[in-house]
């Protein structure tokens, strides 16, 4: 199986274009897991992609692309973490993955195809081996991959948790770097001059009250009960959140 996490969005042909490359060229199913991701924003798209791809099973193939560098001198890039492939640029969108894993190799992409586009390795270049790589795994691959050492592959130094809003979902929740696992469920969080309370769910406080919760990927989510939280607090990508000292009793 393969999954999709692109910032491409669903307007227009990209999409399109590599699901047809993808399909043709591998005889399994393809599955857009997200389509819109924060566009341009590689730091934050490392930790969602981590968390969006938690439950994907050895021998799938995730072709991530959030690329902002295309056509530069960037690396391309097949990491293989906990069994899993992942393929895409070299820029750090695979770095969260890759900390968190337990075992993770790396190879650097040296086959380029006979016609490249310099602003759509997606398509061209990733897709291609990303099939490849469902269809027959990295024997079938080999003779397009070089293997490096992990020391060799430059990635920025993320943190392990991003304590910030990364995006928004259709709602207005606000979606966070942060492990819900690494913080006390009891904890108050402050996020934009707002002191947020915990909650377990939306139904358990009343219709428009502030929370915070952890969300079906294992983020800590900012929420208002059939609200917006963006638009009530007034919150944006990048806004830093503080977890307070001291937990509700």
């Amino acid at each position: 199986m393969i999954f999709l996490y692109t910032d491409f969005g669903r307007e227009g042909p990209y999409m399109g274009q590599m699901e047809a490359v993808l399909r043709r060229a591998a005889d399994v199913p393809v599955i857009t897991l997200l389509a819109d991701a924060p566009a341009f924003d590689v730091r934050g798209n490392a930790y969602l992609l981590a968390a969006y791809t938690r439950d994907v099973q050895p021998d799938d193939v995730v072709l991530c692309i959030v690329d902002p560098g295309v056509g530069t001198e960037r690396h391309a890039l097949v990491m293989r973490a906990d069994g899993r492939w992942f393929v895409g640029p070299d820029n750090g969108l695979m770095s969260i993955v890759a900390r968190r894993a337990a075992r993770c190799d790396l190879w650097r992409i040296t086959w380029r195809p006979e016609n490249l586009s310099a602003s759509f390795h997606g398509r061209d270049l990733f897709a291609p081996i990303a099939a490849l790589l469902a269809k027959a795994g990295l024997n079938a691959a080999g003779d397009k991959l070089l293997s490096v050492n992990a020391e060799a592959i430059q990635r920025p130094a993320y943190t392990d948790q991003y304590a910030a809003i990364i995006t928004f979902d259709r709602y207005g929740n606000a979606i966070t770097g942060l492990d819900v696992s690494t913080v006390d469920p009891r904890a108050m969080i402050t996020c934009a001059g707002h002191l947020i309370s915990p909650a377990a769910t939306f139904g358990a406080v009343p219709e428009g009250q502030v929370f915070w919760y952890g969300n079906s990927s294992g983020l800590v989510e900012i929420a208002v009960n059939q609200g917006n939280a963006r638009q009530l607090l007034n919150l944006q990508a990048g806004m830093a959140l503080r977890i307070e000292p001291k937990a509700m009793p």
